[in-house]
């Protein structure tokens, strides 16, 4: 019996409708192998857009994503639109309002790709960052006092409850649980946000006596960037707060060989998720068929693994990691192939 699936697809800006084509013919190509059927339904969100319109999202076609298990993004940024509207008025909104409170990055390094990391290799980095995706300091609280003169205040508050904290945690026990993880690492600033991450630390210890046989820990986050550079290898599961891990998450990404390979997703484990590859929309190669569609590839795939398709998923990770070794590089222009040659690859090896 085939297996259905709609799947809302947000190509974006930049090279973002290129990279998300060739995820699509990677899904058409496994689909077929493994008997699932998806129907690809295309939404216009991005810069060029609101520089027509004026417009970012609206609540109307918000709710029109909610029909959606899975959305495919391919970048949202735009030179000519300051930094800060699309973000804030597509991203974070799309975040917030669909309540993706998990931000699901793995830091992984396939065979064949370098990393900037002397002696170090596939077998030494090999993490997750599940970063709390809807608080924090992006949850907007705080404002600007007497702007533009010399007595400018301006405040921006993390707003951390004890709910989105511990549903977070307890997210992450049960993804190490059932992906076979043995450690989880609580990563904050204990001994200086002493508000914050007293409540993470708290709820981390609450949550992590239902989970016996999970070793735990904790790092400060400026070790953390020291230990991801110097002993990847300690790492296996990492939990913590939004800018946070937003940080640390990008140099997971350098570690792990770079933007072009590097995917993530963004979990509402009852409701609507997005996964996107996380390099943006470079858009000084629109249009050139340079850019590395691999990270969008990989972000199918954890589509993919979210939906419960575990072999098709496989299937697809397999096929990249061959690929992978075709490949001269992970950068744009310098790969061996274009952006299309790489994902008609990944789909024969597939078929």
């Amino acid at each position: 019996m085939m297996t259905k699936y709609s799947i809302a697809v947000i190509g974006g800006d930049g090279t973002g409708p290129e990279v998300t084509k060739e995820g699509i013919k990677v899904l058409e190509a496994v689909g077929k192998k493994y008997n699932i059927s998806f129907q690809f339904d295309y939404f216009n969100f991005g810069g060029t857009r609101y520089l027509k319109t004026g417009q970012t999202i609206s609540t109307e076609e918000i709710n029109e994503l909610r029909k959606y298990k899975a959305v495919l993004l391919g970048a949202i940024g735009h030179p000519d639109v300051k930094p800060g509207i699309l973000e804030k008025g597509i991203l974070l909104r799309l975040r917030f309002e669909l309540d993706q409170y998990i931000n699901l990055r793995p830091v992984k390094l396939y065979p064949g790709i370098e990393t900037p990391i002397k002696d170090k290799g596939p077998k030494d980095i090999d993490f997750v960052v599940v970063r709390e995706n809807t608080e924090g300091l992006y949850a907007g609280a705080g404002g600007v006092l007497k702007k533009d003169t010399p007595d400018e205040v301006a405040i921006q508050e993390s707003i951390n409850t004890r709910k989105g904290v511990e549903r977070c945690i307890r997210y992450t026990f049960e993804y190490a649980k059932a992906n076979g993880r043995k450690k989880v690492t609580l990563v904050g600033k204990t001994n200086v946000l002493t508000f914050a991450f007293d409540l993470w630390q708290r709820a981390f210890n609450d949550v992590a006596k239902e989970y016996p046989e999970i070793e735990t820990n904790y790092a400060h986050v400026d070790a953390t960037t020291m230990w991801f550079v110097k002993n990847p290898e300690w790492f296996d599961v990492i939990v913590t707060d939004n800018m946070f891990g937003d940080i640390i998450t990008d140099l997971g990404a350098m570690i792990q060989g770079g933007m072009g390979v590097a995917a993530g997703g963004n979990i509402n484990p009852v409701g609507t998720s997005m996964f996107e590859p996380i390099g943006g929309s470079a858009p000084k190669y629109t249009g050139l068929n340079v850019i590395n569609p691999i990270a969008a590839i990989m972000a199918t795939q954890m589509m993919l693994d979210y939906l419960g398709e575990k072999k098709a998923a496989l299937a697809v990770e397999k096929a990249v990691i061959k690929v992978i070794e075709k490949m001269d590089s992970m950068s744009a222009g310098k790969m061996g192939y274009s952006t299309t040659e790489i994902g008609d690859i990944v789909a024969k090896f597939i078929e």
